[in-house]
């Protein structure tokens, strides 16, 4: 079995994208395929079909229940801040503690030939009170794919994420550089080249309205999954 974390460089660069797209290309070579989104803020109970943990369902073919919600999703939120922001709004505590063991839990009973777990927002972001992204990925023991973004600054963003996971002893399979639609953003090529430079994992291109990309990040994870 192969699991893998799927993070992110900052909020709202598209790791849930880039986890659906490595879920159809892992279901398409007819593997099977779990996946996990612990936490997720900005939640509405009665209209979530296009939701994070809404579309990772519809990639994995399941259908759209409080129970299929629940099983990859139990701790939601309404506020679109961060976890620890929302919850206390709802007058919730949720450790760290408690989103590792089921984590953990799921991967260990799990059968799948992929299983990703997705973090929320950025590395350092705060997901419980005591607790960022990155202890989270630290106690789940998997290993990264981070995705990064193609705006103005996603360089450094990126490159400080992967050396974040590096010093944290947390292997970087894959940096996955999705192009976005700002208009204003630098030539994707050239941030691409850039990147590549700098990182010392394999940077793959995303390039907008395209997944192709994600059967060379499935043979990475592949490849590597016995690998140290």
């Amino acid at each position: 079995m192969v699991s893998v974390f799927v993070a992110g460089s900052h909020t709202d660069v598209g790791k849930t994208y880039a986890a659906c797209a490595l879920i159809g290309a892992a279901r398409a070579r007819g593997m099977s395929v779990d996946a996990l989104k612990p936490l997720v803020s900005g939640l509405d109970p009665d209209d979530w079909a296009d939701s994070d943990p809404g579309r990772l369902l519809k990639a994995l073919g399941r259908p759209l229940t409080q129970a299929t919600l629940t099983a990859i999703s139990p701790w939601r939120y309404r506020a679109p801040l961060a976890p620890p922001m929302a919850a206390a709004l709802e007058g919730r505590l949720v450790t760290l503690a408690e989103v590792a063991a089921f984590c953990r839990a799921s991967l260990e009973v799990s059968t799948a030939g992929l299983t990703l777990v997705e973090g929320v927002g950025g590395v350092m972001s705060p997901i419980t009170e005591d607790a960022t992204c990155l202890d989270l990925i630290h106690a789940v023991g998997a290993p990264a794919v981070l995705v990064g973004g193609a705006y103005l600054g996603s360089i450094s963003h990126t490159l400080t994420a992967a050396e974040v996971l590096a010093a944290r002893g947390i292997v970087v399979r894959a940096i996955v550089v999705s192009e976005g639609d700002d208009p204003a953003a630098p030539d994707f090529r050239r941030t691409l080249a850039s990147l590549s430079r700098f990182a010392s994992a394999a940077v793959v291109a995303a390039p907008r309205g395209q997944t192709a990309w994600a059967g060379d990040v499935l043979d990475l994870l592949v490849s590597g999954a016995g690998a140290v």
